[in-house]
């Protein structure tokens, strides 16, 4: 969609209550469009009121509706540790599943308010632009996509943030609240991801970030804290021996696992249009969880089964990544991986210490195949030793033959 094409019809706007959302806002009235703006509640950290947003927006001239997805973003929060989904580097998306929360629950309050398209302030060259699309394209197939950064016209009218501050500045609105950070964030209840300024330079250290849930691994406690997890099928339903629903489990394991300095992440990643981007994220809790569940995991599956589950997760975690939540594929790779996380019921006890995460105990696994007189070094009513004797003989026919064949090069 073209900005012409939206001349006196209603859009609904995504905004942040930052620089892009003001100016965009601004920019479609001036055009006769009419606007109302969206944003979702995801439990983000850096702001102390959620409803602050609206103050931010209000100079602007429009309304702000304010939709609390909350407990969607708990649910997909755990839903991406059932599954170990991390992309590049090892880091939780936490971005990545956000917007597929936010466009499912925006476009329907949009529509109940006579929108006819969905507005973004994605830029033309990362990964937001392409996910806002797809899920409101897969979502919704009839409702429109507006993406202002893709429009030559006001590429060439705004092709940097400081044009964006005079303009806002002419209309007496201040673009930024307090002192501007050297970079920009993004957050939600997984987590948070820093990007952009003067973390574009790989000469710029990560360390330049300040943590908002929790600290630098140096900055953390001189002592060991133990925390216990108790799974059931996958899902963490109490921490140190008190029941939280998903949402409270989520908000705990941030707060302790960020005090420890726990997952503090770097990664160049690689975007889903094919260039690269550096990134610093941010995401405590998630770490937290998804170690607890990691050793409850080992405790239950077999070779094959690691591997299948290792090859699945990757799939949910590029689908995340590219805006492809809802897609059969995915589905089905969760489909799938439930099959493990049905049997993953146990307590788990881990020490947190300095932005590291150690094993301590795990309790109650009915389902594991681990059985300690099998594996242990001393005498036992394990396997036979002597029975592997016969196995040993099986496997060295081949070895032989392949260095009698001369296809073994030392």
């Amino acid at each position: 969609m073209k900005l012409e094409d939206l001349s006196g019809k209603t859009v609904g706007v995504c905004v942040s209550g930052g620089l892009d959302s003001k100016t965009i806002c601004c920019v479609l009235q001036d055009a006769g469009v009419k606007v109302k703006a969206f944003s979702a509640n995801v439990g983000q950290p850096d702001e102390v009121d959620i409803n602050d947003i609206k103050k931010k927006m209000a100079p602007t001239g429009v309304d702000t509706v304010i939709v609390d997805v909350t407990k969607e973003m708990a649910e997909i929060c755990f839903e991406t540790v059932k599954c170990q989904a991390m992309y590049d580097g090892g880091y939780w998306n936490s971005t990545g599943i956000a917007r597929a929360v936010t466009v499912k629950a925006l476009l329907p309050a949009m529509k109940a308010a006579g929108c006819v398209a969905l507005v973004h302030g994605a830029t033309g060259r990362g990964n937001d632009q392409m996910r806002f699309e797809r899920y409101t394209n897969v979502l919704d197939p009839d409702f429109g996509v507006y993406a202002p950064w893709r429009d030559a016209e006001l590429l060439k009218r705004f092709p940097g943030r400081t044009q964006m501050v005079d303009f806002l500045a002419q209309r007496g609105i201040v673009a930024f609240a307090g002192t501007k950070k050297k970079y920009s964030t993004d957050a939600n209840l997984a987590g948070l991801s820093h990007e952009a300024e003067d973390l574009e330079s790989m000469e710029t250290s990560m360390r330049i970030v300040k943590p908002t849930m929790g600290v630098w691994p140096e900055q953390a406690p001189d002592a060991v804290e133990k925390i216990i997890l108790k799974f059931e099928k996958g899902r963490c339903v109490a921490i140190n021996g008190k029941a939280l629903s998903p949402y409270e489990v989520m908000l705990e394991a941030n707060k302790i696992g960020g005090r420890n300095g726990i997952g503090m992440k770097h990664a160049l990643e690689n975007r889903i249009i094919g260039t690269k981007s550096r990134g610093v994220y941010e995401a405590p809790g998630m770490e937290v969880l998804s170690w607890g569940l990691k050793y409850i995991y080992e405790g239950i599956m077999d070779r094959r089964s690691t591997l299948l589950f290792q090859q699945l997760s990757k799939l949910v975690a590029d689908q995340i990544y590219d805006g492809r939540w809802f897609d059969p594929a995915t589905q089905a790779a969760r489909a799938a991986i439930q099959v493990w996380a049905d049997k993953a019921t146990a307590e788990v006890t881990l020490g947190l210490y300095k932005g590291n995460i150690f094993f301590e105990s795990l309790k109650g696994l009915k389902a594991t195949i681990y059985n300690e007189a099998d594996s242990s070094m001393e005498a036992s009513d394990g396997l036979n030793p002597h029975s592997s004797q016969g196995f040993a003989e099986i496997q060295s026919v081949e070895a032989k033959m392949l260095a009698k064949a001369g296809q073994i090069k030392g």
